[in-house]
C-alpha cells in the first residue's frame, strides 16, 4: 500500500538537489565565520518551575525547546537534549538538565527532523500519563518505538486536554528521518489557548459582567517554517499573544529560504500573527546552516528598528532563563478563534 506524501500549502517544494548541494558546500568552505558569540547560560529557578500552577511561563532549552507551563499543565516542545546533531556539537548547555524537568503532561512535536524529535530524549521525560502530541504519519512511528500515549493532529484540528484547546496550524517545511520516509508525515506548529468549556476554568474565573474573565495568554509555537502565507491565515484566524518564532539556519538564503525564515521574515511573520511579544528561537544551538547566532540577532534588532517594533515586545532568553506571564482579565472572545479554521 502507497505511504501518503503530504504537501506544502500551494504545494510549495523543499526539495533541493545534488548539485544545489555541492554549491553550498563548495560556498561553505570559502566563509569565514566568527562562532565566539555563544548563547550564554543562566541557572533555571527550578524552585519555582516544580511549585508554579498558575502563571504562564516559557523556558528555553534551547533550539526548539521549551518548557512551558499552562493552565496548570506542564509541556514541552520539540525535545532535544542531544549533545550533538549528526556530526556537529551542541554549542551550548541545556537551560534545563533534563533531570530537573517536572513531571510532563504533554509533549508536543513540530515535526520529525532530527533537531526536533530526538526519540533518546522523550524516553527519559515520557512517563505513564504523559501524552505526546504529532503531525499526521508520524503516530505509527512513535508508538512503534515504545510511546503509547500518542495522538496526531491534521492541520486546523483542535483537541481538549485539562484546561487547555491545542490547535496544529501549518508552516512551510518538509521532513525525513530516513531515505525513504521523506514527507511521510506533515509538519506545523501549536496554538495554546484556555479551553472554556473546561469546568476548572468556570469555576475559578467565572464570567464577568464586563465579559472578562482572568485567563492566560494565547500561545503559539511556529515551529520550523519558510516564509509563507499561512502566518497571515494563523493571524487571522487565532488571538495570539505570544509567539515562539525561529530566527536561525537560513543561510546560504538561496537555498535555506522555502523552508527556514531568515530574521526579518520571521519579524514579518510575528508581524502576520499578530502577535504581541515574540520569543526568538531556532538560533545559536546547532551549527546547521551557515549563519551565527550573532548575525541572527544583530539582524532582528536592526529589522525591529527599521519596522518600529517596540523593544520590550522582542524577548530574547537565555538558556535557562524563564518568561512568566500571570494571567489577565481578557474578553472572553479574544481567546477563541476569530474564524473557524478550514481544512
Amino acid at each position: 500500500m502507497p505511504r501518503t506524501r503530504y504537501n506544502n500549502i500551494d504545494n510549495v517544494s523543499t526539495d533541493k538537489t545534488l548539485k544545489q548541494f555541492r554549491q553550498w558546500r563548495e560556498e561553505r568552505r570559502q566563509k569565514k565565520k566568527d562562532y565566539s558569540y555563544v548563547i550564554p547560560n543562566i541557572s533555571p529557578d527550578l524552585d519555582y518551575l516544580h511549585g508554579n500552577r498558575h502563571d504562564t511561563s516559557v523556558t528555553w532549552v534551547g533550539h526548539a525547546t521549551f518548557f512551558i507551563q499552562y493552565e496548570g499543565l506542564n509541556i514541552v516542545t520539540d525535545p532535544v537534549w542531544a549533545k550533538r546533531m549528526a556530526f556537529t556539537k551542541r554549542l551550548g548547555e541545556p537551560g534545563i538538565p533534563i533531570t530537573d524537568i517536572p513531571p510532563l503532561d504533554l509533549i508536543l512535536i513540530s515535526h520529525s527532523h532530527y533537531d526536533h524529535l530526538h526519540v533518546a530524549s522523550i524516553r527519559k521525560l515520557y512517563r505513564s500519563h504523559t501524552t505526546i502530541i504529532v503531525p499526521a504519519g508520524l503516530r505509527r512511528k512513535m508508538v512503534a518505538k515504545g510511546f503509547r500515549r500518542v495522538i496526531e493532529m491534521h492541520w486546523w484540528e483542535t483537541l481538549t486536554h485539562g484546561g487547555v484547546r491545542i490547535s496544529f496550524v501549518p508552516t512551510q517545511h518538509w521532513t525525513r528521518r530516513t531515505p525513504f520516509d521523506t514527507n511521510t508525515s506533515h509538519w506545523g506548529g501549536f496554538v495554546l489557548e484556555p479551553n472554556l468549556d473546561s469546568e476548572e476554568i468556570a469555576e475559578d474565573n467565572p464570567l464577568q459582567e464586563d465579559g472578562t474573565r482572568k485567563l492566560p495568554p494565547n500561545l503559539y509555537f511556529a515551529g520550523d517554517s519558510g516564509y509563507f502565507p499561512g502566518f497571515k491565515d494563523i493571524g487571522r484566524r487565532y488571538n495570539i499573544h505570544i509567539a515562539l518564532m525561529p530566527i536561525g539556519a537560513y543561510e546560504p538564503e538561496w537555498f535555506m529560504t522555502s523552508q527556514h525564515v531568515n530574521p526579518e521574515e520571521a519579524l514579518q511573520a510575528f508581524l502576520d500573527v499578530q502577535a504581541e511579544t515574540m520569543i526568538p528561537m531556532h538560533y545559536g544551538t546547532f551549527k546547521l546552516a551557515d549563519d551565527t547566532a550573532q548575525e541572527a540577532l544583530e539582524r532582528m534588532e536592526a529589522e525591529r528598528v527599521r519596522l518600529g517594533i517596540q523593544e520590550e515586545q522582542i524577548r530574547v532568553l537565555k538558556y535557562g532563563e524563564t518568561f512568566k506571564v500571570k494571567p489577565e482579565r481578557r474578553l472572553a472572545e479574544s481567546i477563541t478563534p476569530k474564524e473557524k479554521p478550514q481544512s
